[in-house]
């Protein structure tokens, strides 16, 4: 969905117009009063879905930061509890269409089980993330993908010796950055724990640098995907990587993006996100 869109229901919704307005404004973005009435249930259930855990959340810092990366200074949003001493660090990388506001939900509702998280932006290196969604999908192919991938695995150096943390650090993502969290697990000996959603999986003679922890996530219907797993699979047991797989049947690619009603699957989401964050609690703070 177009982001001047969502961003103006975030408008109406806080207040800042009223109905008459929103709506006159809405019809205009979408082409007519008629597609304004087709859309509206669906911003209604998207916003009811979305931001599961408020921006200005009272147990929560959230700041925007920056670390030193392969191509310079890579911007993040981070999250973390208000009053604890140092936590763990978690690394949430969003999917293919840069830092969205979804991707800094996850990263509060991280931080709310008890981690400091940190959420980069991919194109940082390309002036960051645009509020144009289409756009921000056609920088993410102009990524170089070593750079990329260096840009991430710092992170888990900004982590392991930030101050604010143990120095223990898990990483997680979703499709592209499902991917991305396995390359970040081939690339950084020091990443303890690696959750990947329905990522595509490392080069099978790449996985023996895995020393983490693997706890992968995949949906049912996702055949290209899934077309991985066996080799991947076989690979982690070759090199006595400790992992565990679940296989979401009846979901479909993108099931924990509750922001896209099309492909979220609430039962297949949230026992993902439960084995996610037990798996993290597991592995870093013990």
């Amino acid at each position: 969905m177009d982001q001047k869109i969502n961003d103006l229901y975030k408008e109406y919704t806080k207040g800042r117009m009223d109905r008459r307005e929103f709506f006159k404004k809405l019809a205009v973005l979408t082409g007519g009063s008629a597609a304004a009435i087709a859309l509206l249930p669906l911003l209604e259930n998207n916003h009811a879905n979305a931001d599961m855990v408020a921006e200005d959340d009272p147990q929560l810092q959230t700041d925007l930061i920056k670390y030193p990366g392969a191509t310079g200074e890579v911007r993040a949003y981070m999250a973390r509890p208000k009053g604890m001493d140092k936590v763990p660090g978690v690394i949430i990388i969003q999917e293919n269409k840069g830092l969205q506001p979804h991707i800094k939900d996850v990263a509060r509702r991280m931080a709310k089980e008890g981690f400091l998280s940190i959420a980069p932006d991919a194109l940082s290196p390309l002036g960051g993330t645009p509020e144009d969604v289409n756009q921000a999908r056609s920088l993410m192919k102009k990524l170089d993908n070593q750079s990329t991938i260096k840009n991430f695995s710092a992170a888990v150096q900004y982590l392991k010796t930030n101050p604010l943390t143990t120095g223990k650090v898990g990483c997680t993502g979703f499709c592209w950055g499902g991917g991305m969290t396995n390359q970040v697990a081939v690339n950084s000996p020091d990443l303890s724990a690696a959750a990947p959603y329905y990522g595509r999986q490392p080069e099978a003679q790449d996985v023996a640098k895995i020393k983490a922890s693997v706890l992968a996530h995949y949906a049912g219907n996702d055949a290209k995907v899934n077309s991985g797993i066996a080799a991947f699979e076989e690979a982690l047991k070759k090199a006595s990587v400790d992992y565990r797989i679940f296989i979401y049947e009846g979901a479909s690619h993108g099931f924990n993006n509750d922001s896209n009603t099309s492909r979220y699957h609430k039962e297949a989401a949230q026992l993902a996100w439960k084995r996610t964050v037990a798996f993290f609690k597991e592995k870093l703070k013990t």
